[in-house]
């Protein structure tokens, strides 16, 4: 069904497993730019053909799943992929399938997540919209009525969820029964999914004019940018993890920008420049959040002191230990000391990218553990020969199509102009189809530290077409103006799930 210009995506992949990324220097950017499309060409076309309007493909043996919430989150994640790509025929089947989705209602049983929806589903639409109205409207020939089809169901979409709200609060419950508009019995809401919501729900009332969805996440933010009690923040701008929903309290002192708390401080950030002259409060938190964490947060492994990481503190004690997930940190400094003017962010977040290159070039594989941990007291006995040499030691060696280090390299190449960023973008895109390639996708990995991965997790995540695949291209595409600009003057700005959204003012 669908044709490309393209090499095959088996070719394309035979190629750059069989040559070295580093001896490919003479591989000029549109050629890798072009492997990628042919990936996401692979990918797409396997979940299209097994699992489409199903949530994910399970690649190993051609089946799905509903993981989130049934309405085909692969094609609404892949949707602003496809179209920074300009995969015209991909682009055109997931807009026409758009209206058919009946977000009143989820196939799935039992709870689906207000900030999986929001981040994945919401985030998806959205972006679809500004891009497709503004500069890919040629991908589907100026088409108004498409564009107003996918503003038409994200408003639906923000109808069905908004009972989630409806706490004495306003801090919402996360985990929602759709279908009979109740959640389950959660007493507290996390940092993360209750500060992950202000960025597309307030992009929603700025397109529609309703300002009821921006009014209630920013009313559920304003908790956590007023935290109470006073103890839940340690540090000035860095706060606890999990919130009492009913009064909006903190439950504890839990500091971390691993999985839970990540995206809350890097919205913190991107809110302010979604619109800087409404959401000023927010850039102070964020840089009162940053000045704190490379005060009291930065940690240098015994073995390996020039790498800096960032450790975590709960309530006065200190854990030396990080996540895959954690690796957009480097970004999101860089993404700040971009916008700020401020060389110091763009210094430490250039160091923290260095540090999670280091887990990526470590292991056998070359692709980073999803957690690991520099306490030299916890070392296990197998892996004490990993540690002498690297100062590291996996906690969990999956890889689970994770592209968080990748957007930091992406950040760290648009902000600097650093051929060497581009080269480990490009190191990390060929480990991946080197060792994720399998059945019908791209597959999980049982262990990194195994040269060809450990074995398969059979699926291929929707956020492998919304991030690995986008920030992989945008690091050898042209500049565009959903590209990141050197010196701040942003036209977009990415969500978590890196669907970009055009910035207000």
């Amino acid at each position: 069904m669908f044709v490309t210009s393209l090499p095959s995506a088996a070719a394309i992949l035979l190629a750059i497993t069989t040559t070295s990324a580093t001896a490919s220097a003479n591989t000029s950017s549109k050629s890798r730019a072009d492997a990628v499309k042919a990936t996401f060409h692979h990918a797409w076309d396997g979940y299209y053909e097994f699992a489409f309007p199903h949530d994910q493909l399970q690649p190993l043996d051609n089946t799905y799943n509903d993981n989130y919430d049934g309405w085909a989150a692969s094609a609404i994640d892949a949707l602003s992929t496809a179209i920074v790509m300009g995969h015209e025929d991909i682009v055109n089947v997931i807009v026409d399938y758009i209206p058919t989705i009946h977000f009143s209602q989820t196939p799935t049983d039992g709870t689906i997540s207000l900030f999986e929806t929001t981040i994945r589903y919401l985030g998806g639409l959205l972006a679809g919209y500004d891009l497709l109205n503004g500069p890919a409207a040629q991908l589907i020939n100026h088409d108004k009525n498409k564009t107003d089809a996918i503003l038409a169901q994200a408003t639906s979409l923000a109808n069905s969820l908004s009972y989630s709200f409806s706490s004495s609060s306003g801090i919402p419950h996360n985990n929602l029964f759709l279908n009979n508009q109740s959640w389950d019995t959660s007493t507290t809401n996390g940092l993360a999914t209750v500060g992950t919501l202000v960025l597309e729900w307030t992009r929603l009332s700025d397109l529609t004019g309703n300002q009821t969805y921006a009014n209630l996440s920013q009313k559920a933010e304003s908790y956590l940018l007023s935290p109470q009690p006073s103890w839940a923040e340690p540090f000035p701008g860095l706060v606890g993890t999990n919130i009492d929903i009913e009064s909006g309290e903190f439950q504890d002192n839990d500091v971390t920008w691993n999985g839970g708390d990540d995206s809350f401080y890097e919205y913190l950030l991107k809110f302010y420049i979604y619109s800087p002259s409404r959401f000023a409060d927010y850039r102070d938190r964020w840089e009162a959040a940053a000045h704190s964490t490379m005060e009291n947060l930065t940690s240098h492994p015994p073995l390996r002191p020039e790498l800096t990481f960032v450790r975590n503190y709960n309530n006065g004690t200190w854990d030396n230990s990080s996540e895959h997930l954690t690796g957009f940190i480097g970004g999101n400094f860089l993404l700040g000391g971009s916008v700020l003017n401020r060389t110091d962010l763009i210094e430490y977040g250039l160091n923290l990218t260095a540090a999670w290159h280091h887990t990526y070039a470590s292991t056998a594989s070359h692709i980073g553990p999803d957690s690991f941990s520099w306490n030299d007291t916890a070392v296990p006995d197998d892996q004490q020969a990993f540690y002498n040499e690297t100062g590291l030691f996996s906690t969990n060696g999956n890889y689970i199509l994770r592209p968080e280090v990748i957007e930091s390299y992406y950040y760290a190449w648009r902000i600097t102009g650093d051929e060497m960023y581009r080269d480990w973008v490009w190191d990390a895109y060929v480990a991946i189809n080197k060792t994720t390639l399998a059945g019908s996708g791209n597959a999980e990995l049982s262990d990194v530290n195994d040269p060809d991965g450990g074995g398969f997790l059979n699926n291929q995540d929707s956020f492998f077409f919304a991030e690995v695949l986008k920030y992989c291209y945008l690091t050898f595409a042209d500049d565009a103006d959903y590209q990141v600009k050197a010196n701040g003057a942003n036209k977009f700005v990415f969500n978590t799930e890196a669907h970009p959204f055009l910035i207000q003012g």
